[in-house]
């Protein structure tokens, strides 16, 4: 693809500002800045790429890796005011997840140990769980501030931390799933996943494309569902003081 195609695919992004323009949604500014910032990322993120796939060395796949948890989990903690000690918690989630993942993915053998495979699968699954992340405690915030009462009536009544967080945790767990499972669903009648569609423009042969998808939307599914749990279960304790009292502060 030369660079003339590539610029001329701008037309979108001024299709957006002028409608944002005519209807004033005032996001101008914000659409701009995105395209930019995509495009300078991406450019990067293109040249770095090419760099640790020649290298090909466990250190630079380690290094990556490290980046994409780093900036997945301080993107989720600007969602996160309210939790005590909230970062930590975010990062060992993401950390925890993309261990079990590439245990099960490179211990099964189903992709090969190369930055090739590695990186790009990695990304997939920390971006997934940086969705989840946000999510839940989007969902877990709300909960508490409209549910509050209901806590505090299962604490006095010697109720445990856990008894009394129990419902809200389980209703946000499963609140925080509902896009992916639904996405799951739909996948292949609605969407053709990215790299899937990646595969099969660049030549794969489409049966061959859905066998990597299917490999994606499996760990996708699967680490989702652990995502939720872990960062759940990591998080209700630091809701409550050692006298079994709620501290979560409203924002």
């Amino acid at each position: 693809m030369s660079l003339l195609t590539l610029s001329s695919a701008l037309v979108f992004v001024f299709l957006a500002i002028i409608l944002s323009k005519s209807l004033k949604l005032g996001l101008e500014k914000d659409l701009l800045i995105s395209a930019f910032r995509a495009t300078v990322q991406l450019l990067i993120i293109g040249y770095v790429l090419s760099f640790i796939f020649s290298a090909d060395h466990p250190l630079f796949i380690l290094l990556m890796i490290s980046l994409m948890i780093g900036v997945a989990a301080q993107n989720v903690v600007k969602k996160g005011h309210g939790f005590p000690n909230i970062h930590l918690r975010v990062l060992a989630t993401l950390v925890i997840i993309e261990i079990i993942a590439m245990t099960f993915l490179l211990g099964l053998n189903i992709i090969p140990p190369t930055p090739r495979y590695v990186i790009p699968i990695s990304g997939m699954i920390i971006g997934s769980s940086m969705v989840i992340c946000s999510l839940l405690l989007n969902r877990l915030k709300a909960e508490l501030q409209s549910r509050k009462a209901e806590v505090l009536v299962i604490l006095s009544l010697g109720g445990s931390p856990k008894q009394a967080i129990q419902s809200i945790l389980k209703d946000t767990i499963r609140a925080s799933l509902i896009p992916t499972i639904d996405g799951t669903k739909t996948i292949g009648l609605v969407q053709l996943p990215g790299m899937m569609t990646g595969q099969i423009i660049a030549g794969a042969d489409p049966i061959q494309a859905v066998r990597y998808q299917l490999i994606i939307v499996f760990s996708l599914l699967a680490m989702a569902s652990l995502t939720s749990i872990i960062l759940g279960l990591l998080l209700y304790p630091s809701l409550f003081n050692r006298r079994q009292q709620l501290i979560f502060e409203e924002t």
